[in-house]
């Protein structure tokens, strides 16, 4: 077989292997020769992990590979930032950047050479205190002794106690040789501090003896220590290097891409952090963005950038098959430019705050009513498309059904992505007067969901809750609909219609009186009325507190109750009822009539199974 040549090699790799001298890993990371990407975050060890780290290095064991990114002559992809403890570097850009080991090279750096008291994170407190870190050298030289306990840390002032009480001064360089002590920031100038500490002993031959020993057992291992370095070249894209981070990061932290951008966007006069906290607090108004995350706005931005691009090829007249695709997965968002980004900014600003508006007029009022946070995405997207035509009527109506669609058709769970990059593209041309959205014709919706989801969290449950405040749903203590109810902030929440303890009683299935058609949003105080009550009991509570039979009735109605399956205690009939009027109104809000043939086969197995000789509910043949 043939061999490759250099130049094949290098045309087919992205890295290299290589080894430094770990005294020029820190002289670089001293001068800014080697900095960190801004991406990285400030991660800090604690005392355990920092003596840990000077041990392995003090008895030559390997401390494992660091990464680095090559930094070439031209244009930074990434700003650069001083690693920890970095205070005056020289003036000039940096060669390499740390993607793995940030922690290992900036503990050793400042152990060794910073010459500043080393930033440890307290296990106890959690808290960030500051160490200087000491060698025994007597421990250390003992052949017997465990070099990690030779490793001595002392708070900024020099002086400790010891667990066995015994006092720890070096206070001043002269206690420090009385005490035997070696400071480990003077590792790379030995000569210098032996030469103070032979005086200070008047040059007594076993001190000398004893520092020759340090020297060659311990120091020498600091000097002639190698860290195995591979490094990224910088023709690596973005998205690469992004991977490359998360997939080898030992600190276990993911990288957002919107920490990637903001380090590529590098430029003086432009800070994307700055520019996103400036719009965060201007979200901050708005109960249903109080949430919105940097990766939610750059997603939209995105989104828009992708539209306008689709939309000016379109215009061209290119080949309707090589139209660019729309999408915000993490590749498009690394593709996004400063200038796509700072031209649609603002416009989306102003969508997210549209579609707060919308949303309010959906009883959508908080982040945590959302069922999708990426459907607010697009849905910002979708209100920058459209501009001024958001406001009308027809359109806000359409845009509803989309909602809903979207919501009980829990069309986002999987490749919500991929869906919204086609929401982007499809619901303004449908809005336009074109084919009706892949969403809408793809959600549907039936009889087992209600069934099936017992839990106050997830997109059925918290789309449920809103149609429900919606159509005017009203709270039974007191009289207000549950939207004013919230509006004073008081605690709404998911609660039995039939007591749990009263259905149990009964024998009644597990899995009917937890479903969502046993379960409806009301106030803490009303639900302590209900108690463990039969709900002809605690009906006549509210009766007895004033409130007439006909306006309670009202109020049962409001969340798609029977009255007079309640008022009998008929769990069965008001299971049937209420099942078929929720599907009903899901059905309406979705534009869609919804099949009731699970809901007819489940009601003939709950009865003998035997769906021929079971009826249903004459309520529901009413309206059915």
């Amino acid at each position: 077989m043939a061999k490759m040549t250099e130049h094949q090699m290098n045309s087919i790799s992205t890295f290299d292997i290589t080894k430094y001298f770990l005294l020029d890993v820190m002289k670089d990371i001293k001068t800014g020769r080697i900095q960190l990407p801004d991406f990285q975050r400030d991660w800090v060890w604690d005392d355990t992990h920092v003596r840990r780290l000077i041990a392995s290095i003090s008895l030559a064991y390997p401390i494992g590979a660091v990464m680095m990114l090559q930094q070439g002559n031209q244009q930074r992809q990434f700003k650069p930032r001083l690693v920890d403890g970095v205070l005056t570097p020289e003036n000039q850009p940096p060669n390499l950047l740390i993607l793995d080991g940030q922690q290992r090279l900036t503990t050793a750096f400042m152990v060794l050479l910073s010459q500043q008291p080393v930033i440890i994170k307290d296990q106890k407190s959690q808290k960030t205190v500051k160490k200087l870190y000491y060698l025994d050298i007597q421990k250390c030289l003992d052949p017997s002794g465990d070099r990690y306990s030779a490793i001595i840390a002392l708070p900024e002032s020099k002086i400790a106690r010891t667990y066995t009480g015994a006092l720890i001064d070096c206070s001043t360089p002269e206690k420090e040789y009385q005490a035997l002590l070696f400071p480990l920031s003077k590792v790379f100038f030995f000569s210098e501090w032996r030469s103070k500490f032979s005086k200070y002993w008047q040059y007594d031959p076993q001190k000398l003896e004893l520092i020759d020993n340090l020297e060659v057992e311990v120091l020498k291992k600091f000097e002639h220590y190698q860290i195995p370095v591979i490094q990224l070249r910088d023709s690596l894209p973005k998205e690469a290097v992004c991977q490359v981070f998360e997939d080898t990061n030992t600190s276990g932290c993911d990288l957002n891409y919107f920490d990637l951008m903001s380090s590529s966007y590098c430029t003086a006069d432009f800070s994307l952090r700055d520019d996103w906290k400036q719009r965060e607090n201007r979200f901050q108004s708005l109960k249903v963005l109080r949430k919105l995350r940097s990766t939610d706005f750059v997603q939209a931005v995105t989104l828009m950038a992708g539209y306008a691009k689709r939309m000016e090829a379109i215009k061209k007249g290119g080949n309707t098959d090589k139209l660019p695709g729309v999408a915000c997965d993490r590749t498009e968002v690394l593709k996004l430019t400063k200038e796509e980004y700072q031209k649609w900014a603002d416009p989306i600003t102003r969508g997210f705050e549209e579609s707060a508006r919308f949303l309010y007029s959906q009883k959508i009022f908080d982040a945590d009513d959302l069922a999708y946070p990426i459907q607010l995405v697009v849905l910002s997207a979708i209100f920058t498309v459209l501009g001024e035509r958001s406001r009308s009527s027809h359109i806000r109506s359409m845009l509803e059904r989309w909602l809903w669609c979207g919501i009980f058709g829990e069309v986002y769970t999987r490749w919500h992505e991929t869906r919204v990059g086609r929401d982007i593209v499809e619901v303004p041309d449908w809005l336009a007067g074109g084919a009706l959205p892949f969403t809408i014709m793809q959600a549907n919706f039936s009889f087992d969901r209600l069934l099936s989801i017992r839990k106050r969290y997830g997109a059925v449950y918290q789309g449920l809750a809103a149609l429900l405040r919606r159509e005017g749903a009203i709270d039974w203590s007191t009289g207000e609909e549950i939207n004013d109810v919230i509006y004073f902030e008081e605690q709404i929440d998911s609660h039995h219609i039939f007591p749990m303890a009263w259905c149990r009683k009964q024998k009644i299935d597990s899995k009917k009186y937890n479903c969502l058609i046993n379960r409806t949003p009301l106030s803490a105080k009303t639900n302590k009325k209900i108690g463990s009550k039969a709900p002809s009991s605690y009906l006549q509570e509210f009766e007895l507190s004033g409130t007439a039979p006909r306006r309670l009735d009202e109020m049962l109605r409001s969340h798609g109750i029977s009255p007079t399956t309640l008022r009998r205690d008929d769990f069965e009939a008001f299971f049937q009822t209420r099942a078929h009027n929720l599907l009903t109104l899901i059905g309406k809000a979705m534009g869609k009539t919804l099949s009731f043939e699970s809901f007819q086969d489940f009601a003939g197995e709950q009865h003998n199974g035997n769906s021929k000789e079971y009826k249903l509910h004459p309520e529901i043949l009413t309206n059915y």
